[in-house]
């Protein structure tokens, strides 16, 4: 099957927002290819549930080099809130480490050698996805004081002025919308699918910002609001709103196997008893909540 450059962008989109923000993304966005049949949902996940590997311990499938998210350090938003869950389901920690790129899903929780992805977009069929635990969006960063301050979408014509520069993620829903407002000669182009052992292209436009070197910055909200909170200069974070034919918000879950259902129904209960503290998790790591309207969640509830 010939994937269309329509679905290959959606899916790019969908994988764009997965933790590793480039997991299996060679499968989708590599040009006019064929999908892996060793990505089919109809995989070894299916052929029988053993649910949890050690009921005494919990077992997480991670980037060991991925931060905001995750690092064999236990530096990310991710390793903390697996903290969480361990300690509110009483059990040990244990992590099976792989770099977010073609394979990660196959080669850890598939492979049983974990239980749970704790940052998957709902709609990757690659897992079977938790009720999610937190609503994000793509967003805008910028300097403090710069004369960009008050953007709050892309259609501003200030980003239409002779010599701006806009940093992209290649092949994310926002260049959509720069396509749409005619900006796409305006872009400075930052790659999506890297190992992500020796590469961080959202730090990377990060320094870039506060170096000058671009205008704006253009990230997956998590990223934006960590390294806009790392960063010496004075940032502001803008989340991008939603717009026609440009998805920007995405719910996250957990994603467990598919034939795990007592496993998902127990992580299900954890994440209604304990949204608060979920939230405060990622507020303190400068992730831009927002609820089912699109409004900002600014404290945990």
């Amino acid at each position: 099957m010939i994937v269309s450059q329509k679905r290959r962008r959606a899916f790019a989109a969908l994988l764009a927002v997965a933790g590793g923000a480039a997991i299996l993304l060679a499968a989708a966005a590599g040009g006019a290819q064929q999908l892996d049949p060793r990505f089919s949902v109809k995989g070894d996940d299916d052929k029988g549930s053993i649910e949890l590997i050690d009921p005494q311990t919990l077992r997480v499938c991670a980037d060991p080099n991925n931060l905001p998210f995750s690092n064999e350090k236990g530096e990310g938003f991710e390793n903390k809130i697996a903290e969480l869950l361990a300690k509110k389901l009483g059990k040990g920690l244990a992590y099976s480490y792989y770099p977010g790129a073609t394979g990660f899903v196959r080669n850890t929780l598939n492979a049983h050698l974990c239980d749970v992805i704790l940052g998957m977009p709902q709609g990757n069929d690659l897992v079977q996805p938790t009720n999610p635990y937190y609503r994000t969006t793509y967003a805008m960063v910028t300097r403090a004081g710069s004369d960009l301050d008050g953007i709050a979408a892309l259609d501003d014509p200030r980003l239409k002025e002779k010599g701006r520069r806009i940093g992209l993620i290649a092949n994310t829903p926002p260049g959509n919308v720069l396509a749409m407002n005619g900006l796409l000669a305006s872009v400075k182009p930052y790659p999506l699918v890297v190992d992500t052992r020796v590469d961080a292209p959202g730090a990377t436009m990060i320094h870039d910002l506060e170096k000058g070197d671009i205008d704006i910055a253009l990230l997956w909200g998590p990223i934006a609001g960590y390294y806009a909170r790392q960063s010496p200069a004075k940032l502001t974070v803008t989340p991008l709103p939603e717009t026609p034919g440009a998805r920007m918000a995405f719910r996250i879950a957990f994603g467990v196997r598919h034939s795990d259902q007592n496993w998902k129904r127990d992580l299900n209960t954890l994440i209604a008893q304990n949204k608060a503290e979920l939230e405060r998790i990622l507020l303190d790591y400068g992730v831009p909540l927002i609820d089912d309207a699109g409004r900002p969640i600014t404290v945990s509830r």
